[in-house]
């Protein structure tokens, strides 16, 4: 911008020229200001659309932007007994569509989630390379370097049954290297501790999987939250959902020291997205913008604005 106002300025080389050049230069440097200083942060911040009940919705742009997020966590679409994701970006329309509207409004999409695996089995679903290839190509039309696959929906025999648990390495494998050689992650959100996750990794012995660390997930299961972060490290986690389970916004939870959180990443010299999933007021969990708003705007203040 500025090399263009330079150059405006030897091609005219009079008073008018360089006053109209000022003004336009005193008026666009808070913006690129703020922009450059967008793009200088250790930690951004984003929501899931699915969350917002924008699940796919071109509105989830716009309505993360009013909240103040850097960017937004775009999900596959519903899954049920479907072959595959009903996902709209499978059509070249939305795909344009989705992309000049998330430049419109300035909103980054770091990650693709396939929360259609909270109620479906990774483990089962007789589909799943498919699955996994539409996310990737849906990763790449949208930008995202980060996928989301949740295993709930494979319930816990996996967890101490050794059948179940090899056919699950096994496609984890498979799912880590298709997305490695696109030069992407998959991060896997399992339930397990950070030193069962450690075990779990080196099984699946693919570096296109890595943890989605859950703050809810360290949580409900009493775990301490800052060692389980310790542990894993900073190489083996991808992206954090930083919420929890509704209840209280973020400024208001008594479980969760976010400084004491943003201290520990700085130390393991982590950066990356952080993704807010829930934390909603149980009293007005279906309002949007105050819930997300709020969550947004504090985690900013924490990671974005502290000296």
């Amino acid at each position: 911008m500025f090399m263009i106002i330079g150059n405006i300025m030897k091609k005219r080389g009079n008073l008018k020229y360089c006053v109209i050049v000022l003004i336009l230069s005193w008026v666009l440097s808070p913006v690129l200001a703020q922009q450059a200083n967008t793009l200088s942060h250790r930690y951004k911040v984003a929501a899931c659309d699915w969350m917002m009940l924008k699940r796919q919705k071109l509105g989830e742009f716009k309505l993360s932007h009013e909240i103040g997020a850097d960017g937004v966590e775009m999900d596959m679409g519903g899954l049920g007994k479907r072959d595959t994701f009903d996902n709209k970006l499978h059509q070249v329309y939305f795909q344009e569509l989705f992309k000049k509207t998330a430049a419109e409004y300035q909103i980054e999409v770091p990650s693709i989630a396939m929360s259609g695996f909270y109620g479906q089995s990774f483990l089962k679903h007789r589909n799943y390379r498919v699955l996994i290839d539409d996310c990737i190509k849906t990763m790449q039309v949208m930008g995202a370097k980060i996928a989301y696959l949740p295993l709930g929906g494979c319930g816990n025999d996996w967890k101490t049954d050794d059948e179940q648990r090899r056919r699950l390495v096994s496609r984890l494998h498979v799912a880590g290297e298709m997305a490695h050689s696109e030069g992407l992650v998959i991060g896997i959100r399992t339930g397990l501790s950070a030193k069962e996750d450690i075990k779990l990794l080196e099984q699946i012995n693919s570096e296109g999987i890595q943890i989605y660390f859950s703050v809810q997930e360290a949580l409900d299961n009493k775990r301490d939250l800052y060692k389980e972060l310790k542990t894993l490290g900073r190489k083996r986690i991808c992206q954090i959902h930083i919420s929890e389970t509704d209840g209280v916004t973020l400024p208001h939870s008594k479980n969760i020291d976010m400084h004491r959180v943003k201290e520990q990443l700085d130390k393991m010299g982590w950066s990356g997205w952080l993704v807010v999933e829930r934390s909603r007021d149980a009293g007005d969990v279906r309002n949007v913008k105050k819930n997300f708003g709020m969550n947004i705007r504090y985690l900013k203040e924490v990671f974005q604005d502290a000296k």
